[in-house]
C-alpha cells in the first residue's frame, strides 16, 4: 500500500516536497509489511505540511505552509505529481486543506492569521476564487456571550468538568509527598510560538482544521481562541451558523467525525478529547470530555484517527511521544482512555490506522514507523518497521 507524505521542506525541515511511502506490497490493502520511501513525488519548497485528495479525480491539494498558498497537483505518472494551475493565496501559515465531498470547493485553515478560506474548484479540479470567512472573536474577551460554567468555559449546553479545580483539590488531599503524581491541569502549557503573546496577555485566532459533516455543515477549529465554529457553505463563501466554546487555553486542534453522529475534538494544549453533538434542533454542544491522563505538562496533542470499525480512537501526543487509545462508549457520546502507548518515534505529528497497523509520522525523528494493533484491545505494540523520511507531517493513503 502506498501513501502520499506531506512534510516540511528546506525552509522548516528537510524534505524536498511531497513524498511517497510504500508499506508492504504495493498492491496490498494493508500496511503491515516493511516500510520504504519511494521518493519525492514533486518538489514543493513551500512546505506541503498537509495534503488532501480530490474525491473523484486523481488530484492532490497541498497547504504550502511557509508560502501561505494552496497548490493543486495532478498525477503525471505512477510516482510523480505535477502542478495544476497557479498557487492560490490563502493566508499566513496555511496548515490544512479539506475538500468538499461534492468537489465543488475546498476549505483552507491558516494557523498564522486565523483565516478560514473557501476556495472554488472547477470541473477539472482547478482551485480559484478564494473567499475569506468572517473573523473569529475571542469568547473570553471583554463582552463574552453564552452561559458561564464552573470552568470559565462558555459552551452551548452541557457543563465541562473543571479539571483545574479538581487537580488543585486532589493535590491538597494527597499532600506534598504525592502531589507530583497529580496531572497539572491547572497549569495550561504554552507553545514556544505563543510565548510572546501569552506574556503580553494576548489571545489570537489560529485556525487549524476544517471537517465536512453530513448535511452540508462544515466545522472548523480555532486553537488560539478555543472555538469550534460551524458553517454553511455557498457560492458567496462560508456563512457562520454557530460556535461552541471550549475551556480557556485548551487549544482545539483537530476533529474527527464519528459514524455515531458525534464530533470528537482533540485539544493541543490541555490534551483532552471532547465529544460534541447536535440536539434535535441542530444546536451543537459539548456532551463529554476525556483527558489524556498520564501525559506531561510540556506535551502537545496532535492528531485524531479511528479504527476501521470506529470502536477505538487514537490521539497522538508530542513530547512524551505517545498515543492515547480511547474506547468509544455508549452510542458514541463517551470516550474512555484505555492506554497511553509509546509510539517509538519522536514528535508524532500525524498517524493513521490501516487494518491492524498504526502508521506514525515522527516529524522530528525524520522517520515513519509502523506498530501492530492488538486485535482484542486495539492497543499498539512495539515498532515493527521504520523508514527514514524527512520531516513527515501527513500520511494520506493513495486510492
Amino acid at each position: 500500500m502506498r501513501f502520499w507524505v506531506g512534510a516540511y521542506a528546506a525552509d522548516s525541515g528537510a524534505a524536498e516536497g511531497i513524498g511517497l511511502l510504500q508499506a508492504g506490497e504495493a498492491d496490498s490493502p494493508g500496511a503491515s509489511g516493511p516500510l520504504g520511501m519511494v521518493g519525492t513525488a514533486v518538489a514543493a519548497p513551500g512546505s506541503p505540511s498537509w495534503v488532501a485528495a480530490h474525491p473523484t479525480l486523481d488530484l492532490l491539494y497541498a497547504a504550502l505552509e511557509s508560502d501561505g498558498t494552496v497548490q493543486a497537483y495532478r498525477r503525471s505518472a505512477e510516482t510523480r505529481l505535477a502542478p495544476l494551475g497557479a498557487p492560490i493565496d490563502a493566508g499566513a501559515a496555511v496548515c490544512h486543506v479539506a475538500v468538499a465531498p461534492d468537489a465543488s470547493h475546498l476549505v483552507a485553515s491558516c494557523w498564522g492569521d486565523g483565516r478560514v478560506v473557501r476556495i472554488d474548484l472547477d470541473a477539472a479540479g482547478r482551485p480559484s476564487r478564494p473567499v475569506i470567512a468572517a473573523d473569529a472573536s475571542d469568547p473570553y474577551g471583554a463582552d463574552p456571550t453564552g452561559e458561564t460554567i464552573s470552568t470559565g468555559a462558555r459552551v452551548s449546553g452541557a457543563a465541562v468538568p473543571d479539571l483545574a479545580a479538581a487537580a488543585r483539590a486532589l493535590r491538597e488531599a494527597v499532600g506534598e509527598q504525592y502531589a507530583h503524581f497529580v496531572p497539572a491541569y491547572d497549569d495550561v502549557p504554552v507553545t514556544d510560538a505563543e510565548s510572546e503573546e501569552a506574556a503580553a496577555g494576548e489571545r489570537v485566532s489560529r485556525a487549524h482544521q476544517a471537517i465536512f459533516l453530513p448535511g452540508g455543515l462544515v466545522a472548523t477549529t480555532d486553537m488560539g481562541l478555543d472555538l469550534v465554529r460551524f458553517w454553511r457553505s455557498g457560492a458567496a463563501g462560508l456563512r457562520p451558523v454557530q460556535e461552541v466554546v471550549l475551556p480557556k487555553g485548551s487549544g482545539p486542534r483537530h476533529g474527527l467525525w464519528h459514524p455515531s453522529g458525534h464530533l470528537y475534538v482533540v485539544t493541543e494544549l490541555s490534551r483532552e478529547v471532547f465529544v460534541l453533538a447536535a440536539d434535535a434542533s441542530g444546536r451543537w454542544s459539548i456532551v463529554s470530555g476525556q483527558p489524556l491522563i498520564g501525559t506531561l505538562d510540556t506535551d502537545t496533542a496532535a492528531e485524531l484517527c479511528a479504527s476501521r470499525d470506529g470502536a477505538t480512537v487514537y490521539a497522538g501526543v508530542r513530547g512524551s511521544d505517545t498515543v492515547g487509545v480511547l474506547s468509544v462508549r455508549g452510542a458514541g457520546e463517551q470516550l474512555q482512555l484505555l492506554a497511553l502507548a509509546d509510539t517509538g518515534t519522536h514528535w508524532p505529528r500525524h498517524h493513521v490506522v490501516v487494518a491492524d497497523t498504526l502508521l506514525v509520522a515522527g516529524q522530528l525523528a525524520d522517520e515513519i514507523v509502523s506498530l501492530p494493533l492488538d486485535v482484542r484491545t486495539g492497543i499498539p505494540g512495539r515498532v515493527r518497521h521504520r523508514t527514514p523520511s524527512p520531516s513527515p507531517t501527513r500520511l494520506l493513503p493513495l486510492r
